[in-house]
């Protein structure tokens, strides 16, 4: 059996060489460029689980004149009917239906559910050494055979619309939530039975994502994934733990491979984040043991930081844990793509503040010191509105703080290459400063899409409740910091008594902002 770890991530090369497309082959045609998959060669038919090897590739065929109009991807109904593979298909007719007659023994309620499972295994298994364009093919079987009957929705539908306000709608309601059950949940719930079967769904998810913009034909296996991820991965079946530098081994290095906000650079700078006077808290899925799911990285002050230099300076002296009344979370990642869309963060927060308050009683605030990584993409995007909403003594200021000739009205990209280059030594009272905070304050405290922030760590801590609290700035002086943000950072503050508030506020298209936030706004 394939190993967990070597499922999805084995790389294809591993595979034999595929025959190159053969010219005289029927119903051969010219790449579409258009397809995310024309530039693939036909392969032979995999070897499926309880099938035997050389069963036979398809017949040869005879000559066809080259086609001038782009291809058509045929559905998984047209290439199961067909006897010849196109060109830019994967797997052979003949091979797609074995694996159509293997998914459907899975899925099949005779089938208990260890037997199941087992099938499942050796389907994965398979899947394991399959092609990009040959797991594709797998999802388009999974869309496409596996969806609940049409007609039997409609009627459940028109049954419970009958039903409403009758002493028939309990059951009506009942009729409509089994209609709408796929065969496919039932197929995905038998890939979780056996032992490593949920982490290859959320492996298979995390390869399936890429493909979504180009391929609206695989949403519907994306949404039973997630749908099911947020039952299998609620926050009831998690468990917290904290990581420590006596953590084994394996699980240490888990975590400088999934930092994502302050990369690991050394074993000491690890040593540095979860030594006795730091905490470092995951969540874990007993399914996914020494697989951490999210995790926050948090240091214990005595007032609200400005900088993450300090936090990250292997060398500094250890805080004194007895005088901490501050929690800072710095650094929140997480782990797991196939499990994007499902949000344990908010409870990793509140569980967290929970643990730390028992052991620390004299811990009062706790809040964040985050990146702004949006913000001067956004700026590059919307600066040329920004300085045309300046008043006349303030563009006039600006001009002179960027040493351009008497009368000449700074342009933008004169601002943002001027932020770049000087931005860590501006001094407080700069015009360029102040420009770049009041954005800041703009682009973090009102600018939302859809109702919600535009910043994705915004989105994260804001969605949880918490204000913006404070901009920072030199707060991240590294090369990350200032191609993000200019090196600016921002504090999110969690007001536990508030969060609610601040929540509902949000839902009505406001942020929560601090005073000295609000301050920025209004200049």
């Amino acid at each position: 059996m394939n190993s967990p770890a070597s499922w999805i991530a084995r790389k294809v090369g591993r595979k034999a060489a595929a025959p190159q497309p053969d010219a005289t082959q029927p119903d051969a045609t010219q790449p579409d460029a258009t397809q995310p998959d024309a530039t693939q060669p036909p392969v032979q038919p995999p070897v499926q689980p309880g099938s035997q090897a050389g069963t036979g590739a398809e017949p040869a065929a005879k000559p066809k004149a080259r086609r001038d109009a782009a291809v058509v991807s045929r559905s998984t109904h047209e290439r199961l009917k067909a006897t010849l593979r196109r060109e830019d298909e994967a797997l052979t007719p003949r091979a797609l239906r074995r694996l159509l007659t293997d998914l459907q023994e899975v899925a099949a309620p005779r089938v208990s559910e260890i037997e199941a499972g087992r099938r499942a295994q050796a389907v994965a298994e398979w899947y394991a050494d399959a092609t990009p364009e040959e797991r594709r093919d797998l999802w388009l079987l999974l869309c496409e055979h596996f969806a609940a009957d049409a007609a039997q929705v409609t009627s459940a539908q028109q049954r419970y619309a009958d039903a409403a306000g009758t002493d028939e709608a309990p059951q009506a309601e009942a009729h409509l939530r089994r209609a709408l059950v796929a065969p496919r949940t039932r197929l995905l719930q038998r890939f979780a039975v056996f032992p490593e079967g949920l982490r290859f769904l959320v492996d298979l998810r995390a390869e399936l994502l890429p493909r979504l913009k180009a391929e609206r034909r695989l949403l519907p296996l994306d949404a039973e994934l997630e749908q099911l991820f947020s039952t299998w991965f609620d926050v009831a079946f998690l468990e917290l733990r904290r990581l420590s530098w006596d953590s084994p081994a394996s699980l240490l290095e888990k975590l400088i491979k999934y930092e994502a906000v302050h990369d690991i650079k050394s074993w000491a700078d690890l040593k540095n984040r979860v030594g006795e006077h730091r905490r470092c808290y995951g969540f874990f899925h007993p399914r996914l043991q020494g697989e951490p799911l999210i995790f926050v990285e948090v240091a214990l002050v005595d007032a609200i930081s400005d900088s993450i230099t300090p936090l990250l300076d292997e060398t500094a002296a250890p805080a004194d844990l007895k005088r901490a009344t501050t929690a800072i979370f710095y650094s929140i990642s997480n782990t797991q793509t196939g499990l994007r869309g499902v949000s344990f963060g908010d409870s990793l927060i509140k569980h967290v503040v929970e643990t730390l308050t028992e052991e620390f009683p004299r811990l009062r605030t706790f809040a964040t010191l985050s990146p702004i990584p949006g913000f001067r993409a956004w700026l590059t995007k919307n600066g040329a509105t920004v300085l045309a909403e300046l008043g006349d003594k303030e563009r006039a200021e600006l001009a002179r703080a960027l040493q351009l000739p008497a009368k000449s009205a700074p342009e933008l990209a004169q601002v943002l290459a001027a932020a770049a280059e000087q931005g860590l030594e501006l001094p407080a009272k700069s015009p360029l400063r102040r420009l770049l905070k009041r954005s800041a304050a703009r682009y973090l405290g009102q600018e939302l899409k859809d109702g919600r922030p535009v910043d994705p760590v915004a989105r994260f801590h804001l969605g949880n409740g918490a204000r913006v609290e404070r901009l920072n700035w030199a707060g991240d002086p590294s090369a990350k910091g200032i191609k993000q943000s200019f090196g600016l950072m921002v504090n999110y503050l969690y007001d536990l008594k508030r969060l609610d508030k601040h929540r509902e506020q949000l839902a009505k298209g406001r942020i929560a902002v601090s005073s000295e936030i609000e301050s920025l706004l209004s200049a």
